[in-house]
């Protein structure tokens, strides 16, 4: 059977967004979006209202008929109905769970890794030896009441006490569930094989506990992919069955629903796949902020709670420190005046900037934002913990971190943006600069935004399993990231080394497909855009002594890169990026930048 037609919404907290995908021409296209405010709170208490609005908008704006009474009619016929129907969700406040596992920072870890990488919210680490008493716990996980609890620790085969001490803490707490009173809270169990049978004893009573295979079955492996599907089909069965009108949603979709997080990191890590590239995604929202890499082929992602551009705008603030979100702005602001106007963002949430002042501002934050969430991640992306290492002679006076961070900025090839402060920014130039200035990428880099944030549909449907048409939805999952999703923004090129206050750090020279050749002089400190459209471009990049550029120090590298919606930018700041403490100089700095890039319409403010 052809795929002719695919709908799917995305249920997000206070919006569905729905999006329909035909085969146009030969190829898979994005044709018509609606959105419509979702319903899963009262007066409504039925989720299924917004995804039909939001699907209503789609048949006026297509002409062709998707609805029949309270249905979404599937399969096809003619021009009337759609293929396939899926979605996804993070309505009612997403997936939220809490981890246990015996060490914290190896079990206790990887069970995070587990549980983030399925689309949920980690409430809390549990762990043996985290410094709580016994009491502390019980009473932290009634404080809690997690969706679901997932409980490891130990290696096949050895030591079973402390995972059965963690079981009968939970045991002792009898953990009640977020949504439904009439059922168990699930609990799965993958640890040590050998504990399974006191696991059972301790829980199977008091838990729907399901158990799993071991997510560190030797300590130097990792096996996380069993536990993200249990939690997954766990999602579905008992969280998604609570909340209201699921269970109709539920009986439409041609494929489980997923977590809105889950579908886009399964997106990414894709495209990382697919491409054979370094990837790192971030979505910025209103309360949180999900980071997704993959490096070295390993997936992570990590959920910042507490920084967002509405409803934690404040806890962005709290946390980066006033004189942060300042060294951003380049005019002067009273820091009273200042934090009022972040203070009102957070009162009002749904209000955009209405003058450029406000609007800078907005962007200083989401900056900061965007930096410390990149920061936890960093720290969270490690190899695994505990594991012995091979050594050389060399290695063996100094003392390495088994847990080194995998986020490479020279090794990284593609940066993704998404959310309203990057996917909305009223200039691209403005939301390649923010990535550039949170993410201080090295070497060669392109950069990316989600178009309309339609990478939760597209993971989904990349993910459908149904034999005849598994193949042709990844097919169009893929065609439409490309062509309607991905907005190139261009290329970023960033020299490292030590060249503070030199000239001609960098030589480059560029050959458009036309023929046409420039060359680039870059200086320390300066920002330089070369207007070029998202077309293949050779460019050979002659380093001064000292800098690397991606090839290694002083080494000259000939490649190809792509332009895009601003260009192709050379960034000669050094890294890390550090800007004056003298306002003055500061302001000056930021002034020539932004104009470099033309980043606003002017910053005589």
């Amino acid at each position: 059977m052809k795929l002719r037609s695919i709908l799917a919404t995305d249920c997000g907290s206070t919006t569905t967004k729905a999006i329909l995908i035909e085969y146009i021409d030969g190829e898979y296209r994005l044709s018509h979006r609606g959105e419509a405010p979702t319903t899963v709170e009262a007066p409504f208490e039925d989720v299924t209202r917004g995804v039909l609005n939001a699907t209503m908008e789609i048949e006026e704006l297509s002409g062709r008929k998707l609805i029949d009474g309270d249905n979404i009619i599937t399969p096809q016929e003619d021009s009337t109905g759609v293929d396939i129907y899926i979605s996804t969700s993070s309505a009612g406040g997403g997936l939220q769970m809490m981890v246990a596992g015996v060490v914290k920072s190896m079990t206790g870890e990887s069970a995070e890794r587990a549980a983030l990488g399925a689309g949920s919210i980690v409430m809390d680490v549990l762990a043996s030896n985290d410094g709580r008493k016994p009491h502390e716990k019980i009473t932290r996980i009634r404080q809690l009441r997690p969706d679901m609890i997932l409980l490891s620790g130990g290696i096949d085969g050895g030591t079973t006490k402390h995972v059965v001490e963690l079981a009968e803490i939970l045991a002792a707490a009898n953990p009640q569930p977020r949504l439904g009173q009439n059922y168990k809270l699930p609990v799965i169990y993958a640890g040590n094989k050998k504990a399974t049978s006191d696991i059972k004893k301790t829980l199977g009573e008091l838990t729907d506990l399901d158990v799993t295979e071991n997510i560190r079955p030797v300590l130097e492996q990792e096996n996380l992919k069993p536990s993200r599907d249990k939690i997954h089909d766990l999602f579905m069965e008992h969280v998604m069955q609570q909340a209201p009108g699921y269970k109709k949603l539920m009986s439409w979709t041609d494929a489980p629903i997923m977590p809105t997080p889950g579908a886009v990191g399964a997106l990414i890590e894709m495209v990382a796949q697919r491409e054979s590239i370094s990837v790192v995604g971030v979505d910025i929202g209103g309360a949180t902020t999900d980071i997704f890499s993959v490096f070295q082929e390993q997936f992570n992602r990590t959920v910042s709670a507490n920084l967002g551009m509405s409803y934690s705008i404040c806890n962005v603030l709290a946390e980066a420190g006033l004189p942060n979100v300042l060294r951003w702005v380049p005019f002067d602001i009273d820091e009273k005046e200042l934090t009022n106007r972040i203070g009102n963002k957070m009162i009002r949430p749904t209000t955009v900037p209405q003058s450029l002042e406000e609007l800078v501002i907005e962007q200083a934050i989401a900056r900061e934002a965007l930096r410390l969430s990149f920061i936890q991640h960093k720290e969270f992306a490690v190899n695994l913990k505990g594991v012995q290492k091979e050594r050389t002679i060399s290695d063996a006076f100094e003392q390495t971190n088994s847990g080194q961070s995998l986020v490479d900025m020279m090794e990284l090839d593609l940066i993704v943006g998404s959310g309203g402060v990057l996917s909305h920014a009223p200039r691209r130039q403005q939301s390649a600069k923010m990535l550039i200035d949170s993410f201080l990428p090295e070497g060669i880099t392109a950069l990316a935004v989600d178009s309309i944030f339609m990478m939760p549909q597209l993971g989904v449907m990349a993910n459908i399993e149904k034999k005849d048409l598994s193949s042709q939805a990844r097919t169009a999952a893929l065609e439409v990231f490309e062509k309607d999703c991905l907005i190139r923004l261009g290329t970023c090129i960033a020299p490292v080394g030590d060249f503070a206050g030199k000239k001609e750090i960098l030589q480059a020279e560029l050959e458009f497909s036309n023929g046409e050749k420039k060359e680039i002089s870059l200086d320390h400190g300066q920002l330089v855009l070369v207007d070029a459209d998202f077309e293949e471009i050779n460019i050979t990049l002659s380093p001064s002594k000292g800098v690397d550029v991606g090839a290694g120090v002083n080494e000259t590298i000939q490649t190809k890169v792509h332009g895009g919606q601003v260009g192709i930018i050379f960034d000669g700041r050094g890294r890390p990026l550090k800007l004056s403490h003298e306002p003055s100089e500061r302001i000056s700095d930021l002034k020539n930048w932004s104009n470099a890039l033309q980043e606003y319409p002017s910053l005589e403010v």
